[in-house]
């Protein structure tokens, strides 16, 4: 029975990730495989790839052949050399950064949080502000309106006439 090492779909129409499987080659892309020895997502940034070397040595030394995308795969993870015996055993992988713990960024957010002033966080609405400075002032207020009431009091030029 001939063996290959192929890339089996998994995803979505314009989001697929495969699997790095041992199948038998007269077999479909997306069907049973005998065993699968990684993953590969070429969306990620970097491209993840994760492949278990002692696996894909024991099936490439069992007569199993790589097709063209899993044996570039091979060279970036180094496995294809090890089992070649070439040099750059060490391979080209790229990892990607490891996340922020999101416990840890909370957990500042509310420290900044708790050294904000209390007063004057928010902006108060018109209205609300010009109450809150007749009750800081109510003495000009009330002149104002004793100043109107005088005035409509008085008469004026042409009713005087």
């Amino acid at each position: 029975m001939a063996v290959k090492i192929k890339l089996m779909r998994f995803g979505k129409i314009r989001t697929a990730h495969y699997r790095i499987v041992v199948a038998d080659a007269r077999t479909a892309r997306d069907s049973r495989a005998i065993e699968e020895i990684g993953r590969y997502n070429p969306n990620a940034e970097p491209s993840f790839i994760q492949v278990n070397g002692e696996r894909a040595a024991y099936w490439l030394g069992v007569g199993a052949q790589p097709t063209e995308a899993v044996e570039a795969i091979l060279k970036i993870t180094g496995d294809w050399q090890k089992f070649k015996g070439l040099p750059g055993t060490e391979g080209t992988l790229c990892f990607a950064e490891p996340k922020p713990d999101k416990r840890i960024a909370y957990e500042a957010a509310v420290k900044d949080a708790m050294n904000e002033p209390a007063d004057g966080a928010t902006t108060a609405k018109k209205k609300a502000a010009d109450k809150l400075a007749a009750k800081a002032n109510p003495a000009p207020a009330i002149e104002e309106s004793a100043e109107t009431v005088a005035a409509a009091s008085e008469p004026t030029e042409a009713s005087a006439e």
